[in-house]
């Protein structure tokens, strides 16, 4: 299927073409330089010059807002470089944790664990069906350095457990997801999806942003990608 007819409610994923230039993916790997340094896949905190232009009012907020609404938020950024050197195979599965400021024990809200200093939980799957993650590609991705694969349709599954990941995927179509740099793929957050390892001397890096437009329940307060505290 041509990528350009997909959309978030029926395919749950959905491509959106040069959304920034070539200058400002310059810019931004810029003031990403000493997170890619760091590890391949690493959760983190964005400066302010970041996180203007993943609010609602920047480029990138701009794309979750035409999706979730004008109250769409960042609630967690994750940065990924895939290079020869850090090569991986990512299996079928769901996203399936938040991150949040503090513990706070609520009804099914769990497991709860800790990536990178940041604390995460499982919440029920009603949340992450209202929920959207883009990836900003700052490279470009081909076959050669492993795309994410996606199996359309699947957001709608509810819940899927790991073991039966792969066979959920495989009764829907798959879409592989190639992007130019500056391009953003967004996805219901729940789709199934997998990647294999680069088989390029080519880096592939993106900045996964997660989006929601609701408030967590009881005294649950999403992280948000900020380093100043709101």
């Amino acid at each position: 299927m041509q990528a350009d007819v997909l959309n978030i409610p029926t395919h749950g994923a959905a491509l959106f073409r040069a959304v920034l230039s070539e200058q400002e993916v310059a810019d931004l790997v810029n003031r990403l330089g000493d997170d890619l340094q760091r590890r391949p896949g690493r959760r983190l905190l964005l400066d302010a010059p970041t996180t203007d232009l993943v609010t609602g009012s920047g480029k990138i907020g701009a794309v979750a807002a035409g999706l979730l609404g004008p109250n769409a938020r960042p609630v967690r950024a994750v940065l990924f470089d895939k290079t020869q050197a850090a090569n991986w195979i990512v299996a079928w599965h769901q996203d399936r944790t938040i991150a949040v400021r503090q513990r706070q024990d609520t009804p099914d809200f769990g497991p709860w664990s800790i990536k990178d200093g940041i604390i995460h939980v499982a919440p029920p799957i009603s949340v992450l069906d209202q929920m959207v993650t883009l990836r900003v590609h700052l490279d470009a991705c081909a076959d050669d350095n492993a795309p994410l694969i996606v199996a359309l349709g699947s957001h709608r599954l509810g819940k899927v457990t790991a073991h039966s990941a792969e066979a959920a995927a495989n009764r829907h179509p798959i879409h592989t997801c190639h992007a130019d740099a500056g391009d953003i793929w967004a996805y219901s957050t729940p789709i199934l999806h997998t990647s294999a390892k680069s088989v390029s001397g080519r880096r592939r890096r993106v900045l996964q942003l997660d989006y929601s437009a609701n408030a967590l329940p009881g005294d649950l307060k999403w992280l948000g990608v900020s380093l100043a505290s709101d």
